[in-house]
């Protein structure tokens, strides 16, 4: 019996370490090559890249498990939707031809499409069913379908990526967008994936925080975020995270990524803004991490930090990842909103957003 018991317990690790280290959504690998070109960054210390401030903290075994014990087996209330989102389908042929004024079409969590300027820019797409590793790993999206499919997304000029983590950067998206995208823009080490997926060297630019690229007529520019790294259990904090923002000639718009609350925010205010509509974090929050990530008043106050006129939350409506309801981060925003002068968008799943009309995006439609 003894036999058996760690025979099985063997299989099971090495069918662990095989899976982690084959598997390609894993992505790829950190060299020591690369870690030599990282140590030249401000922000990188010890082999591993750091916040401005000294979070978060590493977790003792016990404590990483007492969080997972917390997270996986914690009943919460209205954690998900009843039924299935409804999203608001758009056309390809929508897409394609476009050629209006400045537009953002939101894919729920942290996905986004721009259109500016005549290109097709996404941001952090992640586009699959389940953000994990593997579909049997983690569980599904609100949505049973997008608002577009991958597949007839023709043309992206540039894809913009945020940090490393299986809800942002997606094997799955990435493998489909690969062919049809222009550039990708990425913090620092996170090309170690893109290449590892067979996207060419010379189709990735990776930026170091406060770095600047020029793409045609647009800026972007890899600005800090207060959040963390990693794919697999023994690489945290091996790439850089990041927000974003992007700027043409007569707007400025902010990404904020993932990130806890902290002064950088003012800090891209000064430096860049006002911006006229910023996408903020608001959503996957918890005591336990609350340096990683912002509570909804937060949002508020990190939209006024940074002088938007206008902000959106994001990073909630497609999947469950903390243990608040699914609907308490667009609830609490909206309270903490009416108290500020700051403007409020909240569109549909899959709804055009105008950046010239902006004050029309006010629906509460997660109530129905």
């Amino acid at each position: 019996m003894l036999f058996t018991i760690l025979s099985i317990i063997g299989v099971l690790i090495l069918t662990s370490i095989i899976f982690v280290n084959f598997y390609p959504s894993f992505g790829g690998k950190v060299t020591k090559e690369d870690q030599k070109e990282y140590a030249q960054s401000k922000n990188y210390n010890k082999e591993r890249f750091v916040n401005e401030k000294d979070v978060p903290k590493n977790l003792s075994f016990a404590e990483t498990l007492g969080i997972m014990r917390k997270f996986f087996f914690t009943k919460v209330t209205n954690g998900s939707p009843d039924k299935p989102l409804k999203v608001q389908k758009i056309d390809s042929t929508a897409i394609a031809d476009y050629n209006g004024d400045t537009r953002l079409i939101w894919f729920g969590h942290s996905a986004f499409l721009l259109q500016i300027n005549g290109k097709n820019i996404l941001i952090d797409p992640m586009l699959s069913d389940v953000p994990a590793p593997h579909p049997w790993l983690g569980s599904g999206r609100f949505s049973k379908e997008l608002p577009i499919a991958i597949e007839k997304i023709s043309r992206i000029d540039a894809v913009l990526i945020s940090h490393d983590h299986y809800d942002h950067l997606d094997y799955e998206s990435i493998r489909k967008l690969k062919d049809k995208v222009g550039h990708f823009y990425v913090p620092l080490g996170v090309g170690v994936h893109l290449k590892a997926w067979d996207v060419p060297n010379d189709a990735i630019t990776e930026l170091d925080w406060w770095q600047e690229a020029t793409f045609s007529d647009l800026k972007f520019v890899c600005t800090p975020a207060q959040h963390f790294s990693g794919r697999r259990f023994n690489d945290r904090q091996s790439t850089l995270w990041s927000s974003w923002v992007i700027k043409s000639m007569d707007e400025s718009i902010f990404f904020s990524g993932d990130s806890g609350y902290s002064g950088h925010f003012k800090t891209i205010g000064k430096k860049y803004g006002p911006f006229d509509f910023a996408m903020m974090e608001c959503g996957q929050y918890n005591e336990s991490w609350a340096d990683i990530h912002m509570f909804p008043e937060e949002t508020v106050q990190a939209g006024i930090d940074v002088k938007a006129k206008y902000i959106m939350p994001i990073h909630w409506g497609a999947f469950k990842l903390s243990l608040h309801s699914w609907t308490d981060p667009i609830e609490r925003v909206v309270k903490k909103g009416g108290t500020s002068d700051i403007g409020l968008v909240t569109p549909k799943i899959g709804e055009p957003i105008l950046l010239e009309e902006l004050s029309g995006y006010n629906d509460t439609w997660w109530r129905n």
